[in-house]
């Protein structure tokens, strides 16, 4: 089991909602932490709190914005990241209930798959195959697939696509993929070394991101009936 994972509580509130401008402090915090844990990625970490420490609020709401939710480049639930309208959302979503219920982890309002409260989890959970098939079943491969979502091209492409549909494409600063495509990139790489020792025999099976996550418990080697998916609105 990785030892000290409080780190990754500290990581998931870069993907909080900027209320206020408590989120410069977060972000200044997990760059410290950065640097002290990860001191070779501290220098591409660095230009995302350099946007964060010479902007103000109201462009730092902006930016996220425009990131994950208006016209979003990706979206920050990982069931949709991995399985997008397939039905094995709804049961990624069932089991991810179940697993922070077991903690009582009190996750407000947003939905148990969120980034940032899957890696609250990370932090919490005491249960050694799980954590270990959440972070190489899970969170890599989706912070994988959000990682490609920041290409320049993908971007282009996805506003000449709103184009077509007559959607309204909003004006984007160039640079607002880029900068929390830094954060992406580096919480994969962090993730990637934290789970390096983690090896499953199947690991070369990648069409189904998570397929053993779920349809089994994460706690044991028996596989249980499918739940029902519940109704999931965005």
């Amino acid at each position: 089991m990785i030892a000290n994972r409080e780190h990754y509580a500290l990581l998931g509130q870069l993907f909080k909602y900027p209320t206020d401008m408590s989120y410069v402090t977060r972000v200044n915090e997990c760059y410290a932490m950065i640097q002290e844990r990860y001191p070779d990625l501290a220098t591409e970490f660095s230009s995302f709190v350099n946007f964060i420490n010479t902007n103000d609020f109201f462009k730092i709401e902006e930016t996220f914005n425009l990131t994950f939710h208006i016209q979003a480049i990706c979206y920050l639930d990982l069931g949709y990241v991995l399985f997008g309208e397939d039905y094995k959302r709804g049961e990624f979503l069932v089991h991810m209930k179940v697993e922070h219920e077991k903690i009582n982890h009190d996750y407000g309002c947003e939905l148990a798959d969120n980034l940032p409260v899957v890696l609250e989890l990370v932090s919490l959970i005491k249960d050694e195959a799980f954590l270990d098939e959440l972070g190489v079943r899970i969170l890599i491969p989706s912070l994988e697939k959000m990682t490609k979502e920041f290409d320049q091209a993908r971007i282009a492409l996805r506003q000449k696509i709103n184009k077509k549909k007559e959607r309204v494409v909003l004006d984007k600063d160039e640079n607002i993929g880029n900068i929390y495509g830094v954060t992406i990139r580096v919480l994969h790489q962090i993730l990637q070394r934290d789970f390096a020792a983690v090896k499953f025999e199947d690991d070369a099976f990648q069409p189904e991101y998570g397929r053993n996550f779920l349809t089994n418990c994460g706690t044991c080697s028996t596989t249980h009936a499918e739940p029902i998916p519940t109704p999931i609105t965005k």
